[in-house]
């Protein structure tokens, strides 16, 4: 048990060391437009989770996800949120506001909570209406002095809470959903390529054999973190997962402030700081719960 503990752990801190880190990967792209390099993410992940699927022999669960309707409907949902939410986490890190993607994902796991209540009857404890209140007054906070709306990090963290809410509801595997999800997203990617964007993409690959190289990492790149995640919280419990979910955010958080200078308003600081004081309140009680629950048996 102990071991598959470890196993989880590193598993867990793998994904989310990989999703913090991703930046850097956008941010060496920014030659080409946000547009390209999101059909590229499609394009390579589709093939690279197709690849995974065959050694895995899971090609034969896939046929019957898409002749369910009702599956297919909610993937088409998610689809459609996590494309929204890679466009703009692209976006983001190729114009300096890293910051702001950090911020989402902090509000993340709070709205996660608030759609639970509103959409799956679940009820909130007190110390979490007390986190979800105190990242509404962050985000207020930051309205009220900055004169706007943090649009960048208030679309990160609900686009990923409905893309989360729909992967909740259907019964799919994390590896399948993937290749599902980005499947359905590849027509309409493909269209924009080939008659609506420059292809600049294109023209740097032909000459650059490394540069070709780096846009098929997209696909690893994408779909790894996804494949450690999936490994990892089924080796967890969800509490501790709720603890190293913050890794992310955090390594963008030391990059936007560290490697690439970004400027830290007093506004947005204080922001930071009622959304850490919040995630502080919301694990604990998340911690306390988990311990005080009787053991599933073995």
């Amino acid at each position: 048990m102990q071991s598959e503990t470890a196993k989880g752990l590193l598993f867990a801190v793998g994904a989310y060391g990989c999703w913090g880190f991703v930046p850097l990967y956008f941010k060496a792209m920014d030659a080409i437009p946000e547009g390209e390099i999101f059909v590229h993410r499609i394009l390579w992940s589709v093939l690279f989770t197709g690849l995974v699927l065959i050694p895995l022999g899971r090609w034969k669960n896939i046929w019957p996800h898409l002749c369910n309707l009702r599956t297919l409907l909610v993937l088409s949902a998610a689809a459609v949120f996590i494309a929204v939410n890679w466009i703009v986490f692209i976006w983001a890190s190729n114009n300096d506001r890293l910051l702001d993607t950090s911020i989402g994902y902090y509000i993340n796991p709070l709205i996660n909570v608030l759609f639970g209540l509103l959409f799956l009857g679940e009820k909130l404890r007190r110390m979490q209406w007390v986190s979800v209140s105190l990242a509404a007054a962050a985000v207020l906070l930051q309205i009220i002095t900055l004169g706007k709306l943090p649009v960048i990090s208030l679309t990160l963290a609900f686009a990923f809470g409905f893309y989360g809410l729909m992967r909740k509801i259907v019964q799919v595997g994390a590896l399948e959903g993937l290749f599902i999800e980005t499947l359905l997203l590849l027509p309409p990617t493909l269209i924009y390529f080939c008659w609506f964007s420059d292809k600049l993409s294109f023209i740097e690959a032909t000459g650059r054999p490394g540069f070709a190289v780096a846009l098929m990492a997209a696909g690893p790149i994408t779909s790894i973190p996804l494949l450690l995640f999936a490994s990892g919280v089924s080796r967890l419990k969800y509490s501790t997962i709720g603890f190293i979910q913050y890794l992310a955010p955090s390594i963008v958080f030391l990059l936007a402030i560290f490697w690439f200078r970004e400027p830290l308003v007093w506004q947005m600081a204080v922001t930071f700081a009622l959304i850490w004081v919040a995630l502080a309140i919301y694990s604990f009680d998340g911690l306390r719960r988990s311990r005080t629950l009787p053991l599933p048996p073995e």
